[in-house]
């Protein structure tokens, strides 16, 4: 052999293996001085790293590495969890709450059952708090325009909803222009 032993070679003299390759290698360092002296350093290294203390982790080593781990968990798997985890975990509150969601259910089905039958006062009803709600709505609108704007806003209160309309889309687009401008004058400012 003329060259010198590899790395890996010298691994397997000194793991001790015994095979087809090896009692070439092993007559290469009875032979060659370099790779004896190398092959004596690495079993030196080897009872150097035999000899150190054996340090074991703490007990609570691994689930404070994990608490810092951030995994991904999909969505599904998330539900599930926070569903079992809503489910007790002794039997008689598992029948106590199966119980108590039947009810719930039983209950539900019967307000859906006379809702729809009577289709038509819940619509009148729908319509009647809808329209309080819009109604409540555009008079909290109509007072804070007429306490910004004072008596300027007369004319937009009285073209109604229509009008406050138009106020707010002619304030935003006066606001996106009083932006872009200032943004232009920045950039100009900025090139000077």
């Amino acid at each position: 052999m003329e060259r010198h032993l590899l790395p890996e070679e010298i691994d397997l003299l000194l793991d001790g293996e015994v095979g087809f390759g090896t009692p070439p290698l092993k007559a290469h360092v009875r032979s060659c001085a370099a790779c004896s002296s190398e092959l004596e350093s690495a079993r030196a290294l080897v009872r150097q790293l035999e000899h150190l203390p054996h340090i074991a982790p703490s007990p609570l080593f691994a689930s404070r590495v994990m608490s810092r781990v951030q995994l991904f968990v999909p969505w599904h798997v998330a539900l599930l969890d926070s569903v079992r985890g809503l489910v007790p975990q002794s039997r008689a509150l598992r029948v106590a709450g199966a119980g108590i969601f039947a009810s719930i259910a039983i209950a539900l089905t019967i307000v859906s059952v006379w809702a729809f039958s009577r289709i038509d006062a819940v619509m009148f009803t729908a319509d009647l708090v809808l329209d309080r709600m819009r109604a409540a709505a555009f008079s909290a609108l109509a007072s804070g325009v007429s306490a910004l704007f004072g008596d300027a806003a007369q004319p937009l209160l009285a073209g109604g909803a229509l009008g406050l309309t138009a106020a707010a889309l002619l304030l935003v687009v006066t606001g996106a222009a009083a932006a872009a401008m200032i943004r232009v004058a920045a950039v100009r400012a900025r090139g000077r």
